[in-house]
């Protein structure tokens, strides 16, 4: 037994025991975040994003949207009748300047928004002043069925929100707000618009929908049909319109992709040095050749080493005589033999127009030649023009798997 002035008995890991590690055996729990922790992600929507755009657009828009609020003012100005009750021109069309000039792409900007959506919503405004009596519950009630009316006719234009409560707050002023000063003012505008934008460079009207129909031809990483189904699944309106976000996506996913591949160039993955022959070679040494090193291209090149064209296996099965009703091997024998009236030399059966790339281009500018140019075999040639290696599918491919698989272990 102990005495009661012993020391008492300590295990190992006890905080008393010299031994013991440092810190607690037990996890300690973290401190709960504070107020300010927990709303900073929703504080920092608050600050807005930057504007993309340098100085000399900054200015295009600001001439442009003076320039067109001031023809509006003096063409609305000089049109009034003298001492008319009507004002001649209305707020609102400072906003529509703003999207006009300074979102010229913007589906809220073409058109049919400015002048549909405009015109539209005073008549909404008109009627909700006409039929609802508080003036409190008719603009709201202006406002809500102008957004529902433009929606379904394509004309969405938020401006056009302010043209219906302003019907309703100048109600007794009579229908004729309508045609003047709002539809004469956006017109002016309207006009004006497609007169600066085209002159300085953007186009407006802006198309909405790509150029060709491409909903079952992949050009990427996606198909139109990918890109509507993203679209129906995210049920809000996009500021912009859905032929530039289609090619806003297939450029951010070449940029990805060459990034994947990094600065992998065709000197790096071609074969070299590459087999070629000169136009006077025979047929029979040509297909001597493709037999021996197992290989289905061979490019035609002049003394200086530079292409003239290419013969493919292709080329043989195309001048075999494929009509006559006996052995492929025969017909072949036949042709690389030589007959009266056959062609000779690797020159007679080359290909003369025949894609060529540079030494110094990224693999991934040879994706399309493959992919759409219907190219198997690409001569890579120097800054000379001269021929310094050969690309293949089959040296595509094993780049983008290598590729693919050194992006998938970093």
């Amino acid at each position: 037994m102990p005495s009661a002035d012993s020391d008492p008995v300590r295990t190992p890991g006890d905080p008393g025991d010299p031994g013991a590690p440092t810190g607690s055996p037990f996890p300690v729990p973290s401190p709960a975040p504070s107020w300010y922790q927990r709303t900073q992600p929703w504080l920092r929507n608050f600050w807005p994003a930057p504007v993309h755009i340098n100085g000399r657009e900054r200015l295009r828009v600001a001439v442009g949207v003076a320039l067109g609020v001031l023809l509006a003012a003096l063409l609305s100005r000089w049109w009034a009748p003298s001492g008319s009750a009507p004002p001649w021109m209305v707020a609102s069309l400072g906003a529509s300047a703003v999207l006009v000039f300074g979102i010229p792409s913007s589906p809220l900007s073409q058109p049919w928004p400015l002048l549909g959506g405009s015109t539209l919503s005073v008549w909404v405004g008109m009627a909700c002043a006409a039929l609802v009596p508080d003036l409190a519950l008719a603009s709201a009630l202006a406002v809500a069925l102008a957004v529902a009316v433009m929606v379904p006719l394509r004309c969405l234009h938020p401006p056009g929100a302010g043209l219906a409560l302003f019907a309703v707050l100048q109600h007794g002023q009579g229908v004729d707000v309508a045609a003047f000063p709002v539809l004469f003012n956006t017109i002016v505008l309207l006009l004006t618009g497609i007169a600066y934008n085209t002159l300085t460079g953007r186009s407006y009207p802006h198309p909405q929908r790509a150029a060709q129909d491409s909903a079952g031809t992949p050009q990427g990483r996606f198909t139109s049909g990918d890109l509507d189904a993203a679209l129906e699944q995210y049920n809000e309106v996009l500021d912009i319109s859905r032929a530039d976000l289609e090619g806003l996506l297939h450029l951010a996913g070449r940029a990805a992709f060459q990034r994947t591949l990094g600065e992998l160039r065709c000197t790096d993955i071609m074969s070299k040095p590459p087999l070629a022959i000169e136009g006077g070679v025979s047929l029979k040494d040509s297909w001597a050749l493709m037999r021996r090193e197992q290989i289905k291209a061979l490019p035609v090149v002049d003394a200086q080493h530079q292409v003239l064209g290419i013969v493919t296996v292709a080329d043989y099965m195309r001048l075999a005589n494929l009509e006559v009703h006996e052995g492929l091997g025969k017909r072949l024998r036949t042709l690389v033999m030589g007959r009266t009236g056959q062609p000779t030399m690797a020159r007679d059966i080359m290909s003369p127009q025949v894609q060529v790339a540079q030494s110094h281009q990224h693999v991934m500018d040879l994706v399309p030649l493959f992919s759409h140019g219907g190219h198997h075999h690409i001569p890579i040639v120097d800054a000379q023009q001269r021929l310094v290696g050969i690309v293949t599918q089959t040296d595509l491919v094993r780049a983008l798997a290598a590729a693919t698989m050194q992006a998938e272990n970093a």
